[in-house]
């Protein structure tokens, strides 16, 4: 998976694809296949931590559809896919990427505030924020808020940092919502030189893990996954002949 995204990234601007190194790490040899420069330590410890927090996270909607496609026995590749087709929505892994769009369309921190408020007054969604399962906070999200702070200010673009902390002053505060673990990764990935629209891309690099291991999980214990749907429609419905409609 590393391969076919930083290929990808590196074909499409002219560039060889890189082949990866026996001397480095998982993380690292992402980011050098991507670049062609060996990353420093504070870059490695930033992909490993984004790539480790997105790894594997339960019945999400990528795991859950792989699990209902390899049900039928479908092959590893199947399900692979269909995942990829799940995370690619913007509720899922497009969350990341639709933050620093927005990041960037505010543009500065004075910005924040307007911008902001006139979201949330004309009941607009602000990615990035809230989540099904943790109510009352991604425990996630606070180690890529550091890594952010640091990789910002070593970039020399501490804004990013300073606007996202902002916005989740306002939403948290409004709304009660706090930030997930695809807000700061937004400015974590942009801060590493990475392409927004690569960002869904990694996190499939990630979640390939988890994926295949509730894939495996579902092979060894299988059970075709078939839940039933309550028909709450109108009844008692008379048939009209198609020519009479």
């Amino acid at each position: 998976m590393p391969a076919i995204v930083t290929a990808f990234a590196r074909v499409r601007k002219g560039f060889e694809p890189i082949a990866p190194r026996e001397d480095l790490n998982f993380a690292a040899n992402f980011l050098y296949m991507l670049t062609g420069e060996e990353p420093d330590e504070i870059a490695v410890e930033a992909m490993n931590k984004a790539l480790v927090l997105h790894a594997d996270h339960e019945l999400n909607a990528s795991t859950f559809t792989a699990r209902v496609c390899v049900a039928t026995l479908s092959d590893v590749y199947s399900g692979v896919t269909a995942a990829i087709g799940a995370l690619k929505g913007p509720l899922h892994g497009g969350a990341n990427e639709a933050v620093m769009k927005m990041l960037t369309e505010i543009g500065t921190l004075e910005n924040v505030e307007p911008a902001i408020r006139g979201k949330l007054a004309n009941k607009e969604k602000i990615m990035g924020f809230g989540h099904r399962v943790y109510r009352q906070g991604d425990p996630r999200a606070k180690h890529l808020r550091e890594m952010s702070k640091r990789l910002t200010g070593l970039t020399g673009e501490p804004h990013w940092y300073e606007m996202s902390t902002k916005i989740e002053e306002i939403v948290t505060g409004e709304k009660n919502l706090p930030p997930n673990v695809d807000f700061y990764s937004a400015s974590v990935y942009h801060s590493l030189g990475i392409d927004h629209d690569l960002f869904t891309p990694i996190f499939a690099v990630s979640r390939v893990s988890g994926w295949l291991a509730h894939i495996l999980e579902q092979y060894d214990n299988n059970r075709l996954i078939r839940p039933r749907a309550d028909y709450t429609g109108p009844g008692k419905q008379e048939y009209v002949a198609i020519e009479m409609r």
